[in-house]
């Protein structure tokens, strides 16, 4: 994106901010880093928004002990750039949100980790194939949760997205939707899938 580190999470930051506003319908604070608090929501809780874009189970997300008395609720966001989404990690009243922040760090500051908060995935291989079909050397199935399971030469692509888009332009599917964003890995996905369905002679091509 061209953005300095301190730019980026700035941006990821009021993102964050902006989707608790939405899903709280509520308002975001008047000023920036309004002590304490980011959001304001409908029934008046003010609300402590951080969000990250890591994924996986490492990292953490701090917070400053000395303000989380003028909070009532935490919201912790992580936006997925994969899947182009952003998800909820934890939204909990300040009690509840507490029991997951150890001691204070050296820095003063207390941490969730983020291996607390991803609860644990049932394995692909054990989830139902609702729709799947075969184009040359790949097999591309989607699965009761909606991921999509990319296959080349029966072995498991990871990540999927790539060859996706690989798929895509031997097929003259666009990577982009009519808005010009570009598709995240379920859309480009179902999008193949229903475009080999509904073209029969592709398939084993």
């Amino acid at each position: 994106m061209g953005l300095k580190p301190t730019e980026l999470r700035h941006l990821v930051g009021r993102i964050g901010e902006l989707y608790a506003a939405l899903i709280t319908n509520g308002q975001m604070a008047t000023e920036v880093n309004q002590h304490g608090y980011d959001v304001v929501s409908a029934s008046g809780e003010r609300v402590s928004v951080k969000t990250t874009a890591k994924m996986g189970a490492s990292g953490y997300v701090s917070f400053n002990p000395n303000t989380l008395n003028q909070v009532d609720r935490v919201i912790i966001l992580r936006i997925n750039t994969d899947e182009m989404q952003i998800e909820t990690l934890i939204n909990e009243s300040i009690p509840k949100a507490i029991e997951f922040m150890g001691n204070p760090d050296a820095n003063g500051k207390v941490n969730v980790a983020l291996s607390r908060l991803l609860s644990p995935r049932k394995p692909d291989s054990e989830m139902l194939a609702i729709k799947q079909v075969k184009y040359r050397k790949y097999q591309i199935v989607e699965l009761e949760n909606g991921t999509i399971e990319v296959k080349v030469n029966d072995e498991v692509a990871s990540p999927s997205k790539p060859v996706l888009r690989e798929i895509a332009t031997s097929l003259n599917i666009s990577h982009f939707n009519s808005n010009g964003n570009q598709y995240n890995t379920r859309q480009l996905g179902s999008l193949i899938i229903k475009t080999i369905k509904n073209s029969g002679d592709l398939v084993g091509a």
